[in-house]
This record gives C-alpha cells, sequence and structure tokens, in this order.
C-alpha cells in the first residue's frame, strides 16, 4: 500500500481547499449571475428611485437643515431605504450625517446647494457596495470540508494506528504477543508499525526459542542421567564383586576389570560430550579464528582413532587433493566435529569394513566426507539424525550407544564456522557425511598450520 507522509497530507489539505474555494467561488457567482443579480438590480432601482426623492427634500429643506426633529425624520427614512446621507457645509464641516458610511458604501448622489448665487453645502448620499453574498460562505464551505478531509485522514492513518500501538504496548508487557496493527497510509506511521512488528516478531521468536531450549535442557539432563546411570551401575557392581571375591579366579578378575575400564571409558564419553554441547548450546561461545589446513587436522584427527580401528580390522582411508585446503577456524571444536564423525563410523563399521575420509574444495567451500561401509541409516532417522539426544534403535546398546549427541555437536561446530553438516546413505552401502566449511583464500597455507590444530 502507497503512503504518504504528514506534511504530504497537510499539503494534499492546502490544495483541496484552494480547489474547493475556486470551483464555490464559480458556482456561487453563476447563481448569483442567475438568480440574485436579477433581484439586486430590481431593489437598486426601488431604493435608488426612493434615494432620489430624499435627496430633492434634502436639497430643498435647507432651512431644517440644523432642526432636531427633521434631521430624525430624514434618519428614520434613510434607515429603511438602507443608504447614509451627510450634509457638509461649504468649508468642509458636516452639518448632518445619517447611517453607517463605511467602506462598504459607495457614494450615488450628490447635489450642491445654492441660494441666490451663495453655496449653502453639498448633500451626498451612499449606498451599499454590490457583493456577493454567497463568496464568503463558499469560502468556508471549502475550508470546513478540506479540514474534514485532513482530519478523517488523521484519524484514520495516525490517531487509530497509534492508540491501537499504545493496546499492543499494554498487551506486551502483560506477556500477550498475538494482536494486529491496522495499516496506515501516512509513512511515519506506517514506518512505526512496521518496527513494531518486527520487535514483535523477534520477541516471539525468541520466547519460542527459549522454550524449545528450555525443553531440550529438561530432555538433556534427563538423558544425560540416565546414560550416567547404566555405566555406574555396572561400575558399582563389578567393583562390588571384586570387593566381595566373587572373581575368584586370576581370569574373571581381568574380565570384570575390563568391564570396570569399559564403563569408565563410556563415562569419559559422556562427560565429553555433556562439556561439548554445554560450551556450544548454552554458553553460545563463538569459536576463535585461527589459520587452519583442512588436510593437516583431518589427518591428525584420523592418527588419533587410527589403533582403535586397528584393532577392530578396519582400514582408514584418507583421499587428499594436490592443493592445500586453508581455513579459518577453532582448531580444537573442528577436531572435536571430526573425531565425533570418525567415533560414529567406527561403531558402525563391522569387522573387516572400511572408513574412507575425502576432501576438496568446490569453489570458495571446503568439502569434506566421511563414509563407512555399516548398514547405513533408516529412512525414519535421516530426518532426525542431527536433533539432540536422538538415537535411532539399532544404536541403543553398549557397543553403539551414547548420550544422542555427538552428531549434533559436530554438526553445530561446523554451524558455528559457517559450515554445515549433512548425512545420506551411499548407493553402495554404509552412510556418508558431507561436512562444509568456507576456505580462507590465498592458498597455499603457512608451513607451520599443523600445529594450529590444538587437538
Amino acid at each position: 500500500m502507497r503512503t504518504l507522509r504528514i506534511r504530504t497530507w497537510l499539503l494534499v489539505g492546502m490544495l483541496l481547499f484552494l480547489v474547493l474555494t475556486v470551483l464555490f467561488y464559480h458556482f456561487t457567482d453563476a447563481l448569483e449571475q442567475r438568480v440574485l443579480q436579477p433581484w439586486w438590480q430590481q431593489q437598486t432601482q426601488q431604493r435608488d428611485a426612493a434615494a432620489g426623492t430624499v435627496l430633492r427634500e434634502v436639497a430643498r429643506r435647507q432651512a431644517r437643515w440644523h432642526d432636531p426633529g427633521w434631521q430624525r425624520s430624514v434618519r428614520d427614512k434613510l434607515a429603511e431605504l438602507g443608504v447614509g446621507a451627510v450634509i457638509l457645509a461649504p468649508s468642509g464641516a458636516a452639518i448632518f450625517r445619517a447611517g453607517h458610511i463605511g467602506s462598504w458604501m459607495q457614494s450615488s448622489r450628490q447635489a450642491v446647494v445654492l441660494e441666490g448665487g451663495r453655496q449653502l453645502g453639498t448633500v451626498e448620499l451612499f449606498v451599499p457596495v454590490r457583493t456577493n453574498p454567497l463568496a464568503p460562505a463558499s469560502a468556508a464551505l471549502a475550508l470546513v470540508l478540506a479540514l474534514l478531509f485532513v482530519g478523517w485522514q488523521i484519524g484514520r492513518g495516525v490517531v487509530r494506528p497509534l492508540e491501537a500501538l499504545s493496546r499492543a504496548a499494554r498487551q506486551i508487557a502483560q506477556g500477550h504477543l498475538d494482536f494486529a496493527l491496522p495499516a496506515s497510509q501516512v509513512t511515519e506511521v506506517a514506518q512505526v508499525r512496521a518496527a513494531f512488528e518486527v520487535m514483535r516478531d523477534g520477541l516471539k521468536e525468541s520466547i519460542e526459542q527459549q522454550a524449545a531450549l528450555e525443553e531440550e535442557r529438561r530432555l538433556f539432563i534427563g538423558a544425560i542421567a540416565h546414560d550416567l546411570r547404566t555405566p555406574l551401575f555396572t561400575l558399582r557392581a563389578h567393583l562390588r564383586g571384586l570387593q566381595k571375591g566373587i572373581a575368584a579366579t586370576p581370569e574373571k578378575v581381568a574380565e570384570y576389570v575390563d568391564e570396570c575400564s569399559a564403563q569408565a571409558n563410556a563415562l569419559e564419553r559422556l562427560v565429553a560430550d555433556l562439556f561439548a554441547f554445554t560450551r556450544l548450546e548454552y554458553l553460545e561461545q563463538e569459536p576463535e579464528r585461527a589459520p587452519l589446513e583442512l588436510g593437516v587436522l583431518l589427518r591428525q584427527t584420523a592418527e588419533g582413532v587410527q589403533p582403535l580401528a586397528a584393532a577392530r580390522g578396519i582400514t582408514l582411508a584418507l583421499e587428499a587433493p594436490a592443493q592445500p585446503c586453508p581455513l579459518l577456524g577453532d582448531g580444537h571444536l573442528l577436531a572435536r566435529a571430526v573425531a565425533n564423525l570418525l567415533d560414529n563410523a567406527l561403531r558402525y563399521t563391522p569387522e573387516g569394513g572400511q572408513i574412507r575420509v575425502r576432501w576438496h574444495w568446490e569453489d570458495a567451500t571446503l568439502v569434506f566426507t566421511v563414509a563407512d561401509t555399516g548398514p547405513g541409516i533408516a529412512a525414519h532417522d535421516l530426518p532426525h539424525l542431527f536433533t539432540p539426544l536422538y538415537r535411532g534403535d539399532a544404536s541403543r546398546n553398549r557397543q553403539t550407544g551414547g548420550a544422542g549427541l555427538g552428531l549434533t555437536i559436530a554438526r553445530r561446530i561446523l554451524q558455528a564456522h559457517g559450515g554445515d553438516l549433512g548425512a545420506a546413505n551411499s548407493p553402495a552401502g554404509g552412510a556418508v557425511f558431507t561436512g562444509t566449511l568456507p576456505a580462507a583464500r590465498p592458498a597455499p597455507p603457512p608451513a607451520n598450520l599443523a600445529t594450529a590444530t590444538g587437538a
């Protein structure tokens, strides 16, 4: 909808007043010429005839010019006719004056009274100036209509929207954000309305995000408490068995100790996930920006999981491009994201399988993939794979279980760096996780970037 500024509306009102004044003037002038002018001419002729009679009578009665009684009778006659008269002595002094002689009166007739060749005085009559009596009314009507138009526009475009804004402000103070504001054709009010709606939408989004965060926090605490309880219970049971001598043979003791070590590792992984998720989600920490080389970061992280992969008979293959892949980011967080992806691949890759890590340039973006030869991702799990605390049914066991935060943490780390993480199934079988990061130009990076990962 097109809007105009307040001063423009006022200018429109002034132009409307001028246009209406001109139109009404021409209308009343035509009306006066067709209706009032014939009547006025008839009245003028009758008045002029009567005024001529009075003038002749006054001129003949020079002996009574100073008679108060005669003057009263003349004033009465002149008042009935609506004319004025003045008798001036030869010196210019007024001998007699009747009627209101002002700017709306004009001289009609004049007679010089002589006696024996000597001037006794001058008698002069004044009649009203002929005007259009509808002209002032037309100007007043035009002004009223212009004021009504401007007032209506201000009421519709300013007053009512401002009243609605006032009510909306009180609703916001009470926590109610579902309200609608009327549109306005006044630019200033429309701008305030738009800003108010942006504020309302921002508050609603913030409240919804806060509610979602609180719900996620509640689920997160419940899931962590549940996942911590399971290894703690198992750890306590085996320690108690060792304490009471249930493990009577060296082989049984070694089995109990291995189980305690496995549960301690599970606890360590849960605590690490909890710390990383809290750092990303609740503290909303901005990642540090330092020069890195993606190939160096991927190789160093892969070296950290190589012993575990070798112990399970899993091949870990790296495919690097010919040119370096520089970027700016937090080496510790990015290494954690890659480690989570490799850890996820190790969980689902069977013995004798393969994990393949590749990276390359795509325009100004660095792309890396982590592909495994596991069972892949169930179709109903794909849409929820990066949801915090979500775990597919196949992962709920001691070998592959976790808090359901590893992939979420990896994705949020990449998103915090301006990239993203996606998941799909390979046509040949297995899962493929694809990460993107903005590249830092120019390439190649400095030679000492290998120490910048901080892993």
